[in-house]
């Protein structure tokens, strides 16, 4: 789900595909759960969502990182 709300942020049409979405939505919950850790928001009774928005963000980073490089190629 946070991959594909990432890419949904990403303007325009990204070239990768589903696979690549999927690993960098795994790689930024991943990640976002830690910086939400070391924030201290990720300790709530309930949605987090700093947390969600952070790995939504970090999902958006990667995509488009990613579509840059392919669209160079």
């Amino acid at each position: 789900m946070v991959s594909f709300l990432g890419r949904l942020l990403v303007p325009g049409r990204q070239r990768i595909g589903i696979l690549w979405t999927i690993l960098f939505g795994v790689v930024a919950a991943f990640i976002g759960t830690g910086i939400a850790s070391g924030l201290g928001v990720a300790d709530t009774n309930g949605v987090d969502w700093v947390e969600w928005l952070i790995q939504i963000a970090l999902a958006a980073l990667g995509v488009a990182a990613v579509s840059k490089v392919k669209l160079r190629h």
